[in-house]
């Protein structure tokens, strides 16, 4: 699934003509506007902030390691959305260059193996094209005119041509025919049909009818020659052997494929012939292939499907033809991605992370590990997840995403003796310069159910007082399989900028903290990370700042189900929030856009086999003890968790008589939920809004 707009971190694992509904709107009016200023800049955080932040991704190291591009984001107040453009930084001095800044979004950046041209992705009137920049020049082309967005773009190890993904539209599903319409009529819209297992992506709406399938053009411009065919969808990333007479991809070929969703084998591709091998076999998705510099051996990443809510993805090597394949980090208890080989082809760089801290490190063949950059962060900026990009020069320096807590994004570089690396960019120093934000500290927790340590962080106020008193909020994440760390996150720095302590844990189920910590939840979710979150909550009380008559609850996806839960398990809080929760289990694992996963891989049924299962995890369940007021926030276009399970749960708060309203942000996938500045900044001021209405708990109750 594509990525949603910057400030949004797609959750569950994967985006707005709006109003807030006449049922909470006078109670927005009544609270302090988060995006409003008063004359002369404001010390506070406040939500036209949203449109000064900026954050970088994707850093390409040129070879030589003389350059790094990356895309530089920012948000535009006039259109309310976010912009993206390529710049150049130098790794010696931080120096900036606008590369692709004016021309239109533009991201992607990948450079020749010789580092004289850059080829990457604009919007070229509305449509994605694939571009090459001579840097000598600073001319650029369009190198083909492509009907549908190219995705995976590659070079060839000789620089002569281009391999990408790219959709192959067909005609979908028909059946029956309407009778001929007469000349000048006006007709309804024609019958759609649809026959797909998987028809509807969030952050994409319905699919276009067809398959992605692997293209290459000549790097210097001309017709995109079709590599791939077939009713089966081809993916990256891609690798070329260093003959440049072979590449590598991922996909599921097998008949049943839409119905197995984890299922993908590493092939090998013939770019002459176009004759397809299998390099692996297994039970199993193997991806991310990467050749080796002396094309000898291949890296990748997998794991073994046992149908479970969690594995840990291991790295492989294997020879070329796809025989001798051999784990390299089953010690590490921790999740590999992104596998990057060294130049002397002797290790491999690949993140991973660890207690909510995304690393790199270098991977001998051995297994060995080294820790080699520390700290990454992503590009999302409303809710503090774990994250980040890197890329390797033939030098072995590593350039990287590096943030905290106060700052978003930027690019740093590996340095001798600091894992946290060289900062390069500092995109919002003048506007967080001027600022008064929350601080950000790690919180000790011991769960109250089996005394396991969870990770848990605190955000306090701007100007905080130790001998006062706050209320408090606890933000939960979603996934449930996902990660926060100590990063920068937009909600948290609005809701400390409102007076309220914050805090934020990795309950069981969490990932970074092993395969056994993430499958506490297997096919038990939720359920004792309500009693991770509720330690959370006694600890941040024993600090002795915390009032704990005013105790509020937030989350988004799985931490909106976690929110629903709670407040049917405990009357402790004063007012709830459940943004774009699941509330039903047997309708959401039936209306989500990945109901192939969701229901084989969570429950290990489907509803109608397991039904007292399913209704036993459904925050429904416990509707009928909840007191809390809470509030239902949801995406009007949300295809993870759609709006029909938001309206359930409204609809059962209000036949109970507990105060509620339901918010929609139009327009809004479960990805994009926080996309559009101006939308991200009035949620979080509604549900300020909704929690000041309520300022003690309905009725006191143990948990």
């Amino acid at each position: 699934m594509r990525a949603a707009h910057f400030v949004g971190k797609p959750d569950w694992g994967h985006f707005m003509r709006s109003v807030l509904l006449a049922s909470v709107f006078s109670v927005v009016l009544a609270a302090p506007a988060l995006g409003a200023v008063a004359e002369g800049p404001q010390k506070l955080f406040t939500g036209r902030d949203l449109f000064g932040l900026e954050v970088a991704s994707d850093p390409q190291f040129k070879p030589d390691g003389s350059a790094i591009a990356y895309v530089r984001a920012s948000n535009d107040i006039m259109t309310d959305k976010a912009r993206r453009a390529i710049w150049l930084v130098d790794p010696n001095t931080g120096a900036q260059t606008p590369l692709v800044a004016e021309e239109g979004p533009a991201f992607s950046p990948r450079w020749s193996p010789d580092g004289q041209r850059l080829a990457y992705v604009a919007v070229v009137g509305g449509s994605p094209q694939l571009m090459v920049r001579w840097m000598a020049s600073g001319r650029a082309a369009r190198v083909a005119t492509l009907e549908q967005a190219p995705g995976d773009v590659t070079w060839s190890p000789d620089g002569k041509s281009i391999a990408f993904t790219m959709l192959t539209p067909d005609d979908g599903a028909r059946l029956g025919q309407a009778p001929a319409k007469p000349e000048g009529a006006q007709w309804a819209e024609p019958l759609k049909i649809e026959n797909r297992v998987t028809f509807r992506a969030d952050g994409e709406g319905e699919l276009k009818p067809g398959f992605n399938h692997i293209f290459v053009v000549a790097a210097d411009g001309g017709s995109p020659r079709q590599l791939t065919f077939g009713r089966h969808d081809a993916g990256g990333p891609l690798s070329f052997a260093p003959d440049g007479k072979s590449l590598t991809f991922s996909a599921n070929l097998k008949d049943n494929w839409e119905r197995d969703p984890q299922e993908a084998e590493v092939y090998s591709l013939d770019i002459a012939s176009g004759t397809v091998k299998a390099l692996t076999n297994r039970i199993g998705p193997d991806v991310g292939a990467q050749y080796s510099p002396d094309g000898r051996q291949i890296a990748y990443v997998g794991f073994d499907d046992r149908r479970r809510g969690y594995e840990n993805t291991v790295l492989y090597v294997m020879d070329r033809d796809g025989k001798n394949s051999r784990a390299l980090t089953t010690s590490l208890d921790r999740s590999i991605n992104s596998p990057r080989w060294a130049a002397d082809g002797k290790s491999i760089f690949v993140a991973y992370d660890d207690h909510g801290v995304t690393k790199v490190a270098r991977v001998g063949l051995d297994g060995k590990r080294e820790i080699v950059a520390d700290g990454l962060t992503g590009a999302g900026l409303d809710r503090p997840y774990s994250g980040g990009d890197f890329s390797v020069a033939k030098s072995g320096a590593v350039a990287f995403t590096a943030g905290d807590p106060t700052h978003p994004s930027d690019i740093a570089v590996s340095a001798k003796g600091n894992l946290a690396g060289k900062r390069l960019t500092w995109l919002n120093a003048d506007l967080l310069g001027a600022k008064t934000l929350g601080k950000v500290e790690h919180l000790a927790v011991t769960s109250s159910f089996d005394k396991k340590p969870i990770d848990a962080w605190i955000v306090t106020p701007p100007n905080f007082d130790a001998s006062k008193k706050y209320p408090l909020i606890l933000e939960i994440h979603g996934g449930p399989f996902s990660a926060y760390g100590p990063t920068f996150s937009s909600d948290d720095q609005l809701y400390a900028a409102a007076g309220y302590v914050v805090v934020y844990a990795n309950p069981r189920g969490s990932t970074s903290y092993g395969e056994a910590f993430a499958n506490e939840i297997d096919r038990n979710y939720p359920s004792h990370d309500y009693d991770d979150l509720m330690s959370a909550v006694d600890a941040a009380i024993a600090k002795g700042f915390v009032d704990d008559q005013r105790l509020y609850v937030t989350g988004g996806s799985g931490g909106g189900a976690l929110t629903a839960w709670i407040v049917g398990k405990t009357n402790r809080f004063a007012a709830a929030a459940t943004q774009k929760p699941v509330i039903n289990w047997a309708s959401e694992v039936l209306t989500t856009d990945g109901y192939a996963y969701m229901g084989p891989y969570w429950f290990g049924k489907m509803p109608w086999e397991d039904p007292q299962g399913y209704w036993a995890r459904s925050p429904l369940s416990l509707v009928g003890n909840v007191k809390t007021p809470t509030l239902v926030v949801v995406g009007e276009r949300d295809m993870r968790t759609p709006d029909s399970e938001a309206e359930q749960y409204y609809a059962a708060l209000q036949m109970r008589g507990i105060p509620t309203a339901l918010i929609k942000v139009p327009g809004a996938s479960h990805g994009g939920f926080t996309a559009r500045p101006s939308q991200s900044a009035a949620k979080a001021s509604a549900i300020l809004a909704w929690f000041e209405k309520y300022k003690t708990p309905p009725a006191k109750s143990a948990d």
